[in-house]
């Protein structure tokens, strides 16, 4: 989203008028883009009222930076996931205020999906679905429409001659977005919502599953089993369902404007269908979801969500994005990830090194490069020196007394740390 602007000296001084008049523009335009990628940010006023108070803001530039502030909020969408619920917010203010923009905001969203899919960015594709979704919880999207494009999601799994990991990851985006919005698809569409996940557990029974040994970082099961990464979260959704679609982790602002945005016009999603397998798509590989910790070792202070609790996938999530984000800028990240909202409610630094370690150990290689994370580790001992190193004391103890079943590239990246 950053502009490099160019500069002439020259022009400084020979055309004062016409350097003012086409810089002002820019600078606006500057402005509007720092003030929404900032929002979220800690602030000595409430999230809610910074939330009102950028909507209207953005309204009132909205008859001269339309396209400046669609093109930022779609971006943000895809690059920013851990601040999804926040955005989406914003949007539904918007959609409240105009709602003509916010059916050109659904239509582009829908664009940029298309377009993120055609180019095997699936992470990024990810996150715009799941974007999409939350936006039924902010009354942008009409709940029926979210539903008939699951269906169709879920509809690859009954295509011929097509690679696993197609249709892995298109039941992969459908379940990791009910824990956002399957409470209002539940009450709106519960028939055709049962029908959905009845489809989508007879594909995850006759699915084949001979990768698991090899992405497995350790051979045994105890203490902790480490599972394929669809089985968990189809468990997770199922403990979810039986809850009643209860979640308490999620940061939800729109429920403050809950008056507000159910007064708002709905828009329905246009028909998606997805763009058919090519010989030249890279789907996502599989993966084995990395166990270290369970509640018993953190016995002080909050208790750490089961492995099969939606809540444990949620912060999983929440922070490999964060990650993701900022892996380049070590103190940035480690800050980020540090600040995690609702930090209070979770032992954060074992959730933290058991993700970090995950990201290093999986197989068959690392998001990122493996001395990022010596270093990201590094940086957050620095900022929490009287927790976080006992922390790392105790998952390398760990460690070293199950290294007879660990993964020998494991122990490899282990030794690197």
């Amino acid at each position: 989203m950053s502009r490099r602007r160019h500069s002439d000296e020259s022009d400084a001084g020979s055309q004062p008028h016409k350097r003012r008049r086409t810089s002002e523009p820019i600078e606006i335009e500057d402005r509007l883009e720092s003030l929404i990628c900032r929002v979220g940010e800690k602030s000595t006023s409430s999230l809610e009222s910074n939330l009102e108070g950028l909507a209207g803001v953005l309204e009132a530039d909205l008859p001269n930076y339309k396209s400046k502030i669609l093109r930022i909020l779609c971006a943000v969408a895809r690059i920013l996931p851990e601040k999804l619920t926040v955005y989406t917010t914003l949007v539904g203010l918007l959609n409240a205020r105009n709602y003509n923009f916010g059916g050109e905001f659904v239509e582009a969203m829908i664009r940029q999906l298309k377009e993120t899919l055609k180019s095997n960015l699936y992470s990024e594709a990810l996150y715009l679905v799941r974007f999409l979704s939350d936006l039924v919880n902010c009354h942008v999207i009409a709940a029926p429409s979210m539903v008939a494009m699951f269906e169709n999601f879920v509809s690859v799994t009954q295509e011929e001659d097509i690679p696993q990991v197609r249709s892995d990851w298109y039941v992969y985006a459908v379940l990791s977005s009910l824990p956002w919005v399957g409470k209002e698809l539940y009450e709106k569409k519960d028939v055709e919502m049962d029908r959905l996940l009845n489809q989508i557990e007879g594909y995850l029974k006759r699915r084949q599953k001979t990768h698991v040994p090899m992405l497995q970082v350790w051979t045994a099961e105890k203490p902790h089993p480490q599972e394929e990464y669809l089985d968990c979260l189809w468990a997770q959704v199922q403990k979810l369902k039986k809850d009643r679609w209860q979640e308490r982790h999620i940061l939800r602002p729109y429920i403050a404007f809950d008056s507000v945005l159910c007064e708002a016009l709905q828009h329905n999603l246009p028909p998606f269908t997805p763009p058919a397998h090519s010989d030249d798509a890279v789907y996502p590989m599989p993966h084995v979801v990395f166990r270290m910790f369970d509640y018993t070792d953190a016995p002080e202070g909050p208790v750490m969500p089961g492995s099969h609790s939606v809540e444990r996938f949620v912060i999983e999530e929440n922070l490999h994005c964060i990650i993701k984000s900022h892996w380049r800028e070590r103190k940035t990240c480690a800050a980020q990830l540090l600040s995690y909202p609702g930090k209070n409610k979770i032992p954060l630094n074992y959730h933290i090194v058991e993700v970090i370690f995950g990201e290093l150990f999986q197989l068959p290689g690392p998001p990122h490069i493996d001395v990022m994370y010596t270093a990201l580790l590094i940086e957050l001992c620095k900022l929490q020196p009287g927790s976080l190193p006992q922390v790392l004391a105790q998952a390398t103890e760990m460690m070293y007394m199950r290294l007879d079943t660990m993964n020998t590239t494991c122990i490899d990246r282990l030794c690197i740390v």
